[in-house]
């Protein structure tokens, strides 16, 4: 076949194609003798500044800084982030068994505790696992008050308003503890609509048209109220509607049930009215109605209708769900603690939830969102505002400055924020993470109400002291038992702790671990205390105290020789015993620094583990409270 083409072509073809041939060549020549000079050292300090260790923070994670004034420009910013974890570890130091652990402690008597299969809260109500969605929210965006995140928000508004035109529901907690909040609020959402007002003024992009924007001021407590009848463009109906949001007397605050029902409500303005749904929460407690299917039940509904849910929002508690805040009532002016939720950040507690004689009052802030909010705002393509204030009120509240955490470093911890369901699914399959929920379950004094061991507020007459004291001791007698069960589960799994991939669950372990061995010392300490209390019955030498506390303090109480016989434990004993504790302390300080974990050990070592008794006075008015009306947060 080829003989047959070049038969067919003519002299001229043949002479054309020489010519190119000749053409080609030409300019192959030349570009093989043409040199490039390439600048190695250039590309060499590109890839030394990239893994910088002086990159600026700036890079990763992104403050809201606090503004109060109208901006006249809008830099728009959309969508979340992903941050993958890394994964890091070390060993840690050896724990030997000694005799506090083995001591019969006062004649302890025997404590079964079978941690066999534990039945955990709500597992016969969870949802159905929804899966992934495909837009991702900012399961947190660290906000210095509410004034910078209401400038996302107004960001947020006009990427949407360029797109469609956009109804706005805000929902409003109306619980007693958001009073403080109120007025700023009020004062930084009129900010938000000069803000918008400005932008569809100036803003060519925006579609034009009548009421692109309209809004719906709604609030909740125990249910939902409408403030305005229907959604408006009237700002002035807008900002009246603000200030008259009530206080709900129930102190409930049902956040997903609210967000339900406000997309339902507002349903027709997406499907008939052709417009884009955003939802924006504020609230300063995880809610009230986060047992069960809730959440995944509000997760159908803001996905049906692709509602973005923002929700400006306080830290969640530290491995804990209730923060308590103080109170004074109208009447005696005395001080009540009274309890909100706020937290975990996880689907279930990961951390101790009792911290040496009873449950946690502590109020230590995990950097993180609650778990229910924080995957409702990922989910549904929102935010999660974090504002960390400082709040006065707050039981145990750490000082602002040490709250600050480094949120590059906290990447490395995020929390889990799966289906509850499939959460359980996974955690259930690694013996390591099973270990460390079975002591959290174990040492729970809201589940084992013997757990508690009364620490303030003892009566001062010998004979009610005397029974009382007995009572506490023989559960302090019990707790340290169970302690010793929960110490021996976590020594079973420690060859498995730097297998953990997980750099969160390697810290919940390395915290819990040395908070067991710390409370077993407390607790000895406990009953050195109250047995020599119970057998020497003092009086207070002022006259005017009527009651004894127990005080935590740094130093150690001495057995006195009757007790090391009864227990074999002497004060090097205990001495050595407690250094181990501490060394776990500094481990955890130094592997998880400027983290809550780390946080949290540095708390431990502050308040000590040595026990004394001191008088106090209690107003004898707490008794007789029979006709104050307590608020529920």
């Amino acid at each position: 076949m080829l003989k047959a083409l070049l038969q067919r072509w003519r002299p001229s073809e043949w002479a054309g194609a020489a010519i190119s041939a000749a053409l080609h060549l030409v300019v192959i020549v030349g570009l093989m003798m043409w040199h490039f000079d390439v600048q190695l050292d250039d590309m060499k300090v590109a890839v030394e500044s990239l893994f910088s260790e002086e990159r600026p923070p700036e890079e990763f994670t992104r403050e809201l800084s606090e503004n109060t004034e109208t901006s006249e420009t809008m830099n728009i910013v959309a969508g979340g982030a992903t941050v993958g974890a890394v994964a890091a570890g070390s060993g840690a130091p050896a724990v030997s068994q000694t005799k506090i652990e083995k001591s019969e402690s006062f004649s302890d008597p025997q404590v079964a505790v079978n941690l066999g299969d534990i039945s955990l809260p709500g597992l016969d109500e969870l949802g159905t696992d929804l899966g992934e969605g495909v837009v991702r929210g900012e399961p947190q965006a660290v906000a210095e008050g509410y004034g910078a995140a209401l400038s996302r928000i107004s960001q947020e508004i006009i990427r949407m308003m360029r797109e469609d035109r956009v109804v706005v529901a805000w929902l409003f907690d109306e619980s007693e503890s958001m009073k403080d909040d109120q007025k700023e609020i009020r004062e930084q959402i009129y900010k938000v609509y000069d803000e918008l007002g400005i932008a569809m003024e100036r803003d060519e992009q925006l579609k034009k048209g009548q009421e692109i924007l309209l809004t719906s001021i709604n609030s909740f407590g125990s249910g939902v109220q409408a403030i305005t009848p229907k959604p408006t463009a009237d700002l002035k109906e807008i900002k009246a509607a603000i200030d008259k949001i009530p206080n709900d007397p129930t102190g409930r605050e049902n956040v997903l049930t609210a967000v339900a029902s406000v997309v339902d409500s507002h349903r027709r303005y997406v499907s008939a009215g052709g417009r884009k749904l955003a939802v924006i929460v504020v609230t300063d407690e995880s809610g009230d109605d986060i047992e069960g299917d809730a959440l995944e039940e509000t997760l159908k509904r803001v996905k049906g209708a692709k509602c973005p849910v923002y929700i400006m929002g306080r830290e969640a508690l530290f491995g804990y769900k209730i923060g308590r805040m103080r109170w004074k009532d109208p009447k005696y002016g005395l001080d009540h603690w009274l309890e909100i939720h706020r937290g975990p950040e996880t689907p279930f507690p990961e951390a101790l939830q009792y911290d040496g004689l009873h449950d946690r009052w502590d109020a230590h802030p995990s950097g993180f969102a609650p778990y229910e909010l924080a995957r409702l705002a990922r989910e549904s393509g929102g935010i999660y505002f974090l504002l960390p204030h400082e709040e006065e009120n707050l039981a145990g509240q750490p000082a602002v400055d040490a709250r600050k955490f480094a949120f590059l470093d906290m990447k490395e911890y995020n929390p889990d924020l799966q289906a509850r369901r499939r959460y359980l699914e996974e955690r259930n399959r690694s013996k390591f993470r099973l270990a460390v929920s079975e002591i959290v379950r174990l040492l729970d004094p809201r589940v084992d109400k013997e757990l508690g061991v009364q620490e303030i507020w003892y009566p001062t007459a010998p004979e009610a002291f005397k029974s009382s004291g007995q009572a506490n001791f023989d559960r302090a007698r019990r707790a340290m038992g169970i302690i010793s069960q929960a110490v021996a589960i976590l020594e079973k799994v420690r060859p498995l702790r730097d297998a953990e991939e997980s750099t969160r669950w390697r810290a919940n372990y390395d915290l819990a671990f040395a908070q067991l061995l710390a409370y077993r010392v407390r607790l000895f300490q406990f009953l050195l205390a109250m047995d020599q209390q119970l057998t020497t019955l003092p009086k207070p030498k002022n006259p005017m105290n009527n009651a004894w506390n127990v005080a935590r303090v740094q130093e150690m109480l001495e057995p006195t020789e009757r007790q090391v016989k009864l227990t074999g434990v002497d004060l090097d004993e205990l001495k050595g015993q407690l250094e181990r504790a501490r060394s776990m302390f500094e481990f955890v300080k130094k592997t998880h620094a400027r983290t809550p974990w780390a946080a949290r050990a540095q708390f431990e070592l502050n308040q000590g583990f040595g026990m004394r008794f001191v008088e106090t006075f209690r107003d004898p008015r707490y008794d007789t409270l029979t006709d104050i009306k307590f608020p529920t947060l």
